[in-house]
């Protein structure tokens, strides 16, 4: 006796592996775009308690505050702490205008990658290229880190190449591969 599940059906490894892949990549893209979506709130945040600090005076005791009263409303949520905070205000300070922020390569990393360049690199210059690599390179925060450590970007430098335009699409990518392995 044959069961349907032991029976070759025509095209059906074919819809489901179409299928799997098809929910795979939704998850990725909405995972991404919640992503956006905290990192626009985040920055958001940050450049309010900016704004007031400059033009009301506010201190640092008014971040504590909010962090307090931030996690006493969202008590099942992370990201509200005083540190976190300042994190928040950092980034708007870095990325002045939403257009800035958003339109950088940060803009599509965790937010664990974008504390890692707040609080490891000095100037945006530095933050922008490393955020462009991690992004392009799919790099874990730890591997950020590393990278940032040992001062990838000053050992493959940041000027750009001019390989594409003078080898072939394939030579030209394993070129710049190759200079840019440490």
């Amino acid at each position: 006796m044959t069961r349907d599940s032991d029976v070759e059906i025509d095209g059906y490894a074919d819809l489901l592996a179409d299928l799997k892949a098809r929910v795979r990549g939704t998850q990725v893209r909405a995972a991404r775009a919640a992503n956006a979506e905290v990192l626009r709130l985040y920055w958001s945040i940050g450049r309010d308690i900016l704004r007031r600090q400059q033009t009301n005076g506010w201190g640092s005791k008014v971040v504590t505050r909010l962090a307090a009263d931030l996690q006493r409303e969202f008590p099942d949520q992370r990201g509200w702490s005083r540190r976190n905070l300042l994190y928040m205000r950092k980034a708007a300070e870095v990325w002045p205008t939403e257009v800035e922020f958003v339109q950088q390569a940060v803009a599509r990393l965790p937010w664990g990658h974008v504390t890692v360049l707040l609080s490891r690199l000095d100037s945006r210059e530095d933050r922008d290229w490393y955020a462009a690599r991690a992004a392009e390179e799919g790099w874990s925060r730890g591997v950020l880190e590393h990278q940032i450590k040992v001062g990838l970007r000053g050992a493959v430098g940041s000027a750009p190449s001019n390989f594409p335009a003078v080898l072939d699409a394939p030579d030209s990518d394993l070129a710049q591969q190759l200079v840019k392995d440490p």
